[in-house]
């Protein structure tokens, strides 16, 4: 039976191979098939039930071949769609789902090293759109109307299409599809007299991309496991409309138990990891901590075996009782002669911005730790500041430049060009995402 299951899985990595490398997205030679095959064995919710937030520790282990990554690298996850949504989209665009095609390359700059293979080993319709193209979370470009408008046969949905890919219906366009976030699905579904070809659909579609997380775990501690945590996501549209991550939801809907293979590759997202000499400043609100239990982690092993340098870890969240991201894990190094204990040099700083009538956010903790992160830096400490993209990234750096400059007594601006000098040297990291 594992042997079955393991032939089945080396069919579906060609198919995959061949799939991704017809689909005439920009993809290069080492994204048509997957590094490895993942399954999930565990899912653990790290927020409380109910509290309006849903963020999960996930582990995986390799299906077929051992796993080999470093701290600070991203697993790339290529997510599954709803079958039901792919059914939808086939039926609604009148497609025969077994039928065997091939994906000819626009130009001959654009044919991979492998092409003339691929062209020769067709694929079914179904695991093509199911493998390449987005049709139930992103939304389509402005082009995608201007061509759907010369199939339209109802002479309404005519107008309106030709309306939305003029300048005059741009800002109508972006109400209706960007801020709605509606899909390729949805938009289709909107003008049912609209029939076109698949060949436009092909290109017009966009393609299925991987989603990127920060590897949460140590590979010396956790050998060929690799762990993430993941914030699942979901929003109301303007229209009051529930829209969900792709790959998160389907993530937090996977069940350990079951043997679901996972596409996945690592990828290397930043500078080698740190010395084990090396001081470290890490700075992670919310899901910004998910890389650093594996600093944390990968400092523990080195202990045992030589002296480590001291790390200061500063963590943001709402509040104390529903979103404080792996406590115990973070407290269990506190104690003594722990990483991030106070008797080790270190020190575990968390600011909860909402248990209190005035908020406090990473940076009121960092300056008041202001001596102590500039003792750091003068050590030759490394920053690593992972998060949102929005404020955060911009207010801690601000932070750092007024520490810097209040305890050196250099002019603000000679602190920026300081951060912007340890930038150059890989001593100042950011990992954000939106």
């Amino acid at each position: 039976m594992y042997l079955t299951y393991l032939t089945d899985l080396k069919c579906i990595e060609m198919q995959i191979g061949r799939a991704r490398s017809m689909s005439p997205g920009v993809l290069s030679r080492d994204d048509n098939r997957p590094q490895c095959f993942l399954q999930m064995t565990k899912n653990q919710l790290l927020t409380k039930a109910g509290c309006g937030r849903d963020v999960r520790h996930f582990e995986f282990e390799p299906l077929l071949s051992h796993v080999e990554y470093q701290v600070g690298d991203v697993l790339e996850v290529l997510p599954s769609q709803d079958p039901t949504s792919v059914d939808a989209f086939i039926q609604r665009c009148n497609l025969n789902p077994d039928t065997y095609i091939r994906v000819q390359p626009r130009s001959v700059e654009e044919h991979l090293p492998d092409t003339p293979n691929v062209l020769r080993d067709p694929v079914k319709l179904r695991t093509f759109v199911e493998l390449t193209m987005d049709i139930a979370s992103a939304s389509p470009r402005r082009y995608f109307f201007e061509v759907m408008s010369f199939f339209a046969n109802a002479e309404h949905e005519k107008d309106r299409l030709e309306y939305f890919a003029s300048p005059e219906g741009r800002d109508d366009l972006y109400q209706y599809n960007q801020k709605e976030r509606r899909s390729v699905l949805e938009v289709l579904e909107d003008f049912p007299s609209v029939q076109m070809p698949f060949e436009w659909l092909v290109q017009l579609v966009p393609p299925l991309k991987k989603r990127a997380f920060s590897i949460s775990s140590s590979p010396s501690a956790h050998p060929n496991q690799v762990h993430l945590t993941v914030s699942v996501v979901s929003w109301m549209s303007p229209f009051k409309r529930k829209r969900c991550g792709l790959c998160s939801t389907w993530l937090a809907g996977l069940d350990p138990n079951k043997r679901v293979p996972i596409l996945a590759w690592f990828h290397r997202d930043s500078p080698p990891p740190p010395p084990p000499t090396l001081p470290l400043i890490l700075i992670g609100p919310g899901t910004g901590c998910a890389p650093f239990p594996a600093f944390v982690e990968e400092r523990v092993v080195q202990s045992a075996s030589g002296p480590i340098a001291p790390v200061l870890f500063f963590f943001g969240c709402r509040n104390e009782e529903n979103d404080f991201l792996y406590r115990d894990f973070w407290l269990s190094h506190t104690h003594i002669s722990g990483i991030l204990s106070e008797e080790n040099g270190g020190g575990f700083f968390v600011a909860f911005s909402r248990d209190q009538p005035q908020k406090v956010y990473v940076q009121h903790k960092m300056r008041e730790q202001s001596e102590r992160i500039w003792s750091f830096l003068s050590a030759g400490a490394a920053v690593y500041i992972a998060g949102s993209s929005t404020k955060m990234p911009a207010d801690v750096s601000s932070c750092l430049e007024e520490i810097i400059s209040k305890e050196s007594g250099l002019p603000k601006e000679s602190a920026a060009r300081w951060l912007r000098m340890l930038e150059k040297e890989g001593r100042y990291n950011v990992e954000t995402w939106s």
